[in-house]
């Protein structure tokens, strides 16, 4: 079996469905089971259209099926090395803190209270020009369909 790495992958932005069976040769309704172990993979560009398919969930694809035929995991044991094998996401961390500044809880608490402020004076003047709502009627009569008009034959 090839290594994942050995797949010859066109140098485009998006692919098929078949053009990825095709290309890591797959049946399509393995591709399609896939998806849904594997819920990032694939991309619809709107409802109703073909799922599309990113480079790198073509390669995630040859990873999946290296997983599992060469080293013989299930799919939750794939999903869990993918996982494992994914960056964390908090390595930019230092970044983020420069980004944002020292003093980035205090602003966001003055904002957070600032905005607390206006929802009271939305809601103070909303009650003060609200009208009293008409009563609801309630029982058979309110649920019962009005009954036909009969025309007039002339």
């Amino acid at each position: 079996m090839p290594d994942p790495v050995s797949v010859e992958i066109p140098n485009r932005a998006l692919f098929k469905a078949s053009e990825v069976c095709d290309l890591v040769k797959l049946q399509p309704y393995v591709l399609r089971s896939w998806e849904v172990e594997f819920p990032g993979l694939g991309v619809a560009k709107s409802a109703g259209s073909p799922r599309v398919y990113r480079r790198a969930d073509v390669e995630q694809v040859a990873r999946i099926k290296h997983l599992l035929l060469v080293e013989g995991l299930t799919l939750a044991g794939a999903r869990r090395k993918l996982e494992e094998e994914a960056p964390p996401t908090l390595a930019d961390q230092p970044e983020i803190d420069g980004l944002l500044g020292r003093n980035a809880r205090e602003r966001l608490t003055a904002v957070k209270q600032g905005l607390r402020s206006i929802l009271e004076l939305l809601g103070s003047n909303a009650q003060r020009t609200r009208k009293p709502a008409a009563p609801v009627r309630r029982g058979t009569a309110a649920r019962r369909k009005p009954a036909p008009t009969r025309r007039k034959r002339t």
